[in-house]
Parts: C-alpha cells; sequence; structure tokens
C-alpha cells in the first residue's frame, strides 16, 4: 500500500530505530509515498549504501516526518512509552503537513496514542513496504545522529556501535562510566552510575 486507498484517505507508515541501545535517542519516522518504491525491505536487512539511496528516493518522492525522545525522556518514562511518543510526534509532524491520515500503519505490537485510526503489524517492516520506508527513514535519521553525538564525545566510539551494548562500547562505560547521552535506566549503565 503507497498512499492510501479512497476510503482509506492518507495511509502513513511509522516505525522506530533505537529501542535497545544503551546510548542515545529512540527516533521514530512516519512516511507517506505516492506510490511504491522498488526495493523497500527492513532497514536491518539493507547494506548502509542501500539504506542512504532508499533515504533520498523516499524523501525526494514523498513525506517523511520524524519523531523523538531523548536520554532524559527515555529514563524518567520507560523505553516503550517514550518510543510511542516519538511515533505519536512523528505522525503530529506529518499530519501538520499533509493532514489528518485516515490510517496509521505502525510496525510492532501496539499503536501510539493518536487521533486517527491505527493497525499494529507485527514484523510490519518485512511485509508492509509504508513502515519499511519509515524504518529506512529513521534507521538513517538515527545513524547520523550518533556519528554527530561521537564527535561530540568520542571516548564511547558511537559513530561505530551507534549506542548498542558491543564489547567495545561495554569496555568505554567500564573505563569512563556513562555520559550524558547514555541511559541511567538501562544496565549497565544504571549499575555503573552507582543506581
Amino acid at each position: 500500500m503507497a498512499g492510501g486507498s479512497a476510503e482509506a484517505g492518507l495511509v502513513f507508515g511509522v516505525d522506530e530505530v533505537g529501542r535497545g541501545p544503551l546510548a542515545g535517542p529512540v527516533i521514530a519516522a512516519a512516511v507517506w509515498l505516492p506510490c511504491p518504491i522498488a526495493g523497500l525491505a527492513d532497514s536491518k536487512r539493507l547494506s548502509p549504501g542501500a539504506r542512504l539511496r532508499l533515504d533520498r528516493q523516499i524523501r525526494a518522492s514523498g513525506r517523511v516526518a520524524l519523531g523523538e525522545a531523548g536520554v532524559a525522556e527515555i529514563d524518567r518514562l520507560n523505553i516503550l512509552e517514550a518510543t510511542m511518543r516519538a511515533m505519536a510526534r512523528a505522525v503530529a509532524a506529518l499530519a501538520a503537513e499533509l493532514g489528518a491520515p485516515g490510517l496509521v500503519l505502525v510496525d510492532g505490537h501496539r499503536v501510539p496514542d493518536l487521533p486517527c485510526p491505527a493497525r499494529a503489524i507485527i514484523g510490519g517492516d518485512a511485509r508492509e513496504p509504508l513502515i519499511a520506508a519509515a524504518s529506512i527513514v529513521a534507521k538513517v535519521a538515527r545513524d547520523a545522529r550518533m556519528v554527530a553525538l561521537d564527535q561530540e564525545d568520542p571516548r564511547y566510539g558511537f559513530a561505530a556501535h551507534k549506542g548498542y551494548g558491543t564489547k567495545a562500547h561495554l569496555a568505554a562505560l567500564a573505563r569512563h562510566g556513562p555520559g550524558p547521552h547514555h541511559r541511567r535506566s538501562f544496565a549497565p549503565c544504571r549499575i555503573l552510575a552507582g543506581a
């Protein structure tokens, strides 16, 4: 489905990236496309080069909006609630540009609190092109954010692992302790911070 049918009106696809990392924001994307784009797939199955190429195509042919929840919000609420808020922000931003959608397709088990119809699709980033497009846009945006955070604070190697709990990241955490971009509600950041 791209764009949507007359019955549904506008259809947006929504996905997020960054629920699992120990550092950085969770970023959601909402995408509307007027027609399908060849090669759309779950962002995790695509090479970085393919993601960048498809991100450019998606942005050139459709409309995209991002929403995010930062580390403080993740720690204050929890990662699931912060993710739902990031998704709702992305939908609101795209709706402000295009008008209210008739349907929002969301990857996962749960939909955010939205003022429009929404449907959760388990494995949607592999099954629904609009959600796949959103996963690609969110992944490219978050990767770029983590590269910027690495330039701001190079101690942890965010550009390489994007905040995930790799061996190198855990070693840097043990050496330096959690920094301002770490989620202190997540182990091992919580343990190292002495919380």
